[in-house]
């Protein structure tokens, strides 16, 4: 994996090719290539390392032609070097393909072709397909390329083009993300939207099994397994090009942390009636639907796991059903006991991880309904759902998740709301006191925002700290947990973040003199033992900046130095508290000098187990 791009018409190929890849770059990767076909032969340059390096190289020996594929990758199979970058070529380099996802048998595949004089020139699992299409070519390209993917196990998108058939391209989607671009004389692909919005707003939104055939005049969809064409309309896509660009902010990161007053303004849009009654378009045609609901799992990953702690207390609070939250890539290894009226919620940023999507197969294989939260209505993770609640963030470009967690957060509090308007167990007190807290939420973030200069200066003075540690008691530990993955992700400085009763359970032991110790203090029902908590790790020497609720002067008793949120119901606390954590990671990244929106190792998009 990482991003695909590929393009098809009457201009030259190259920068366009170059230009859906820079698109594709908040992905992470490392390594780029492109291959064009320039007078019928296919020329591929690629190189290790950013974008720029393979611009560079092309600055000198550019490629030319109109048609042509471009890939960035994320290293699976082989270590980031120039020969495992992509396109990879068969011996003849007569074909060429790029490839996001994982070939499971490609061992077993390599080692045949090996027998009969095939010579590898890359660690690569992607090398095999290529040798595959030259074996199975006989003067079909489509009809090559499915019986290539007859032999493939595991989940890929593929973009495929040949010297013999230099008016096509052939497109293959099986569990990896790929969309095709309709334009005018000309038609483009990618593994992302993002890449396309420049040239297009029409797009066809690959199911697996899909092989799509592209000409510069037209675009046909045909079933992998059958031959049969695909009879699908594009999707008009409303996103706007300048939701994709930084514009007056340094990092696409600072400028989504930002934004996030407004998301949560359009995550509320046609939510809350006249009546302050939480109501979902989405699901008006399940009305009554989870009535029956009597377990509730919440499947995610990372952030999104970080969401559901959050989500299920609340769900839990408002509807007094039980929730498990589960790491999506341990929930179906465990034999879980679900039913037909167990509601399994998966969460997912870009609807494409890939251990959710295998999660939500598994649940509903054993009956339960499945909701999918999620920040992309087209994605694979929102087509395969029961129900879908789409967060409204718009697309989120920073590898870490900022907006698009807090947007979860409130999608968590409407449905738990919508639940126990459903289940009637939510008093008419409480449910005005939260619309009314919802309400106030977007301008209390700005407010948030505005008053950064006091985590600013701490983010700075962390920099060099060998490690940092969060606590937390009830909803501030799984605050706690998003804080420091945020800080992990891109800052590098090693963090660990603990339920603050556990410390006497042996990570006293880590605290020395000036650790740096952030303690999420919001929940004040449980405040006196969080403060006994606070004043264990300074004793110890630890260095403490404390997250109250603005007010608590008293804190400064305890903590070195404070940063006040807004007071709010404590069920919608952690929609406000993790935005000081989140800025804190950003400036001791910033301090650091490294590459904020694009992590060392880490992808967008995890689509592949």
């Amino acid at each position: 994996m990482c991003g695909i791009v590929g393009y098809i018409g009457n201009r030259d190929a190259q920068p366009i090719l170059l230009n859906g890849l820079s698109k594709l770059e908040y992905r992470g990767y490392d390594s780029a290539g492109v291959a064009v076909l320039e007078q019928d032969r296919i020329k591929i340059s690629k190189v290790e390392g950013r974008l720029a390096n393979l611009s560079g190289r092309l600055d000198h020996r550019p490629l030319k032609g109109s048609a042509g594929i471009g890939h960035t990758r994320w290293a699976t199979h082989g270590k980031p070097s120039d020969a495992n970058s992509h396109p990879h070529a068969d011996m003849s380099g007569k074909f060429t393909v790029v490839h996001n996802g994982i070939v499971e048998n490609y061992m077993a595949l390599k080692k045949e072709l090996e027998r009969k004089g095939i010579v590898f020139t890359s660690e690569t699992d992607t090398e095999v397909i290529a040798h595959l299409l030259a074996e199975q070519y006989q003067g079909d390209l489509v009809a090559a390329v499915r019986a290539v993917i007859r032999k493939l196990q595991g989940a890929y998108s593929l973009g495929v083009m040949t010297e013999h058939e230099p008016d096509k391209l052939v497109a293959v989607r099986q569990s990896s993300p790929l969309v095709v671009g309709a334009g005018q004389g000309e038609n483009f692909l990618a593994s992302d939207i993002a890449a396309l919005l420049e040239h297009t707003r029409y797009v066809h939104i690959l199911d697996d099994g899909d092989v799509a055939v592209m000409t510069p005049e037209r675009i046909s969809i045909i079933k992998a397994e059958t031959g049969e064409p695909v009879n699908r309309k594009p999707v008009r896509i409303d996103w706007h090009a300048d939701q994709v660009e930084k514009g007056q902010f340094e990092h696409f990161m600072l400028k989504e942390i930002h934004e996030q007053p407004l998301t949560l303004r359009n995550t509320m849009l046609g939510r809350i009636n006249d009546r302050d009654e939480v109501s979902f378009p989405e699901l008006a045609p399940a009305a009554g639907a989870f009535k029956d609901v009597e377990k509730i799992f919440i499947v995610a990953c990372g952030t999104a796991y970080h969401a559901g702690l959050v989500g299920g207390a609340m769900i839990e609070k408002l509807t007094r059903i039980p929730v498990q939250c589960d790491i999506a890539s341990e929930f179906r290894y465990r034999d879980p006991i679900i039913t037909d009226r167990t509601l399994v919620v998966v969460v997912s940023q870009s609807g494409e991880t890939a251990d959710t999507l295998a999660a939500l197969h598994e649940s509903r294989r054993r009956g339960a309904k499945v909701l999918a939260i999620t920040n992309v209505p087209t994605s694979s993770i929102a087509r395969d759902a029961d129900f879908v609640i789409p967060t409204m963030a718009g697309p989120e470009i920073a590898v870490a998740s900022t907006k698009a967690y807090t947007t979860q957060l409130l999608a968590f509090c409407l449905f738990s709301i919508y639940l126990a308007q459903e289940k009637r167990t939510l008093g008419q007190k409480l449910h005005a006191e939260l619309v009314q807290g919802l309400k106030a939420l977007p301008v209390q973030v700005e407010k948030v925002l505005e008053n950064a200069n006091e985590v600013k200066l701490f983010a700075e003075s962390i920099k060099d700290a060998d490690s940092l540690f969060f606590i937390g008691r009830g909803l501030d530990y799984a605050v706690a947990l998003e804080g420091s993955l945020k800080l992990k992700e891109i800052s590098y400085i090693h963090s660990e973040a603990y339920a603050a009763g556990e410390l006497k359970h042996g990570t006293l032991a880590l605290i020395e003199k000036d650790t740096p110790v952030i303690a999420l203090v919001t929940h004040m029902e449980l405040y006196e033992k969080t403060v006994s908590n606070i004043k264990e790790v300074k004793a110890r020497g630890a260095r403490v900046m404390g997250i109250t609720v603005e007010g608590n002067v008293e804190l400064l008793n305890a903590a070195d130095e404070i940063c006040f949120i807004p007071p709010s119901l404590q069920l919608l606390a952690p929609i406000l508290a993790v935005v000081p954590l989140q800025l804190i990671a950003y400036y001791a990244s910033l301090a650091l000098g490294n590459d904020i929106d694009k992590p060392r190792n880490l992808a967008k998009s995890v689509t592949v187990e």
